[in-house]
């Protein structure tokens, strides 16, 4: 083969991978587009009596307190941005005053934002009028709150269909479906009472139903288990879960405590003073925080419970384990959680091939060292 020949066959394969890889990257972006549900651009909240002035003048670099000392205007939320997939929980974390309730109410414009747009889907929120607003609660979406918002007049049965009753639906369809939900949630046989007569758990379920009976497109919860005692919380949470692997509805979750976050969510977002500090999976969050404000969240987590061994693994692999690999023996796919791994790899001398959970390929290794180590606090 001539040079010529040979510089055009090269040129015809970098061609080629780059059209492979620009197609690729056409295929992610039009499935993320087609599956974004919710985004949110530079929502900025201000409390006070002229904020939209103050707004239009105000210093980025300024903190919390120095704009209020300056302006006497409270910043709740600063130049937030993110994107929700479809079908997938979506955690805001923070402490108290930290703007994670200010902002969820922005998303609804229950509070509205004094800059920025949210979008659902094509429609743009913070242009609706009174009327599309009212129609896309309605019909779209539902709120399960910290103190169960219940009717003391009304039975578990028409605390559920309150919803459906706004909305106009008949009276036996209102009750099907209620009677469906109530199933879902673990309340049958519990329709005809009243909310006095249920437990604190029960009463957060009936909040629960009541928000599913209208199949919203999207769930939002304000700490909704905060109130309750440890072990109904944990049952709370696991219930939740269990819903939302059957419905697979896109949710928007608020918490304070970060146990609760990484067990919820599949993105987290954890907020500061009114700006998100960081946003990740509780994965990517825990291996690596962005800043002492995060790490400190970070100590307490039993970390083995939320790595990945791919997370963990020794990339340098030792002749043992590609020999593993070769034979196909003991490999363990990079999602594999540590604490699925532990009587593994505990009772075992050896270190196993860590491979690609999509292609197989051979990654790295992880022995008994790593999962031990893996297992500290810190």
């Amino acid at each position: 083969m001539s040079a010529a020949q040979h510089n055009y066959e090269q040129v015809k394969i970098n061609y080629f991978t780059f059209k492979e890889k620009y197609c690729l990257f056409l295929e992610i972006h039009i499935y993320m587009s087609n599956n974004t549900k919710i985004t949110c651009s530079n929502i900025w909240k201000l409390f006070g009596p002229d904020e939209k002035r103050v707004l239009d003048n105000i210093d980025s670099t300024l903190s919390r307190s120095e704009v209020q000392e300056k302006t006497g205007h409270v910043v709740a939320v600063k130049d937030v941005s993110f994107s929700i997939q479809k079908g997938e929980t979506f955690v805001v974390m923070g402490l108290s005053g930290s703007g994670k309730s200010t902002l969820v109410r922005c998303l609804t414009r229950l509070i509205e934002p004094t800059s920025g747009t949210v979008m659902m889907d094509n429609d743009d929120v913070t242009k609706m009028s009174n009327k599309e607003l009212l129609d896309l609660r309605r019909n779209k979406m539902s709120m399960v709150f910290q103190h169960f918002g219940l009717f003391p007049h009304r039975t578990v049965l028409e605390n559920v269909g309150y919803g459906l009753e706004i909305r106009g639906t008949k009276k036996q369809d209102r009750v099907e479906k209620s009677m469906d939900v109530l199933k879902m949630v673990g309340l049958e046989g519990w329709q005809d009472n009243y909310p006095r007569e249920l437990s604190g758990g029960m009463q957060q379920r009936v909040g629960l139903a009541r928000a599913m009976a209208v199949d919203p497109e999207i769930l939002i919860f304000d700490e909704p288990f905060s109130a309750l005692d440890p072990l109904i919380r944990r049952e709370m949470q696991d219930e939740l879960l269990d819903i939302q692997q059957k419905l697979q509805r896109t949710m928007v979750f608020i918490t304070h405590d970060f146990l609760e976050a990484i067990k919820m969510g599949d993105h987290i977002a954890i907020m500061k003073d009114g700006e998100i500090s960081q946003v990740g999976t509780p994965e990517e969050i825990v291996a690596n925080p962005i800043d002492q404000y995060v790490k400190d969240f970070c100590e307490d987590v039993p970390k083995y419970k939320v790595l990945s061994a791919g997370k963990v693994m020794r990339k340098e692999c030792s002749k043992e384990t590609k020999k593993l690999y070769e034979d196909k023996s003991g490999c363990i796919n990079d999602n594999s959680k540590i604490e699925t791994l532990i009587d593994t790899l505990c009772n075992d001398d050896k270190a196993h091939p860590v491979i690609c959970n999509d292609t197989g390929k051979l990654l790295g290794e992880i022995d008994r060292t790593i999962v031990m180590q893996s297992m500290k606090t810190n």
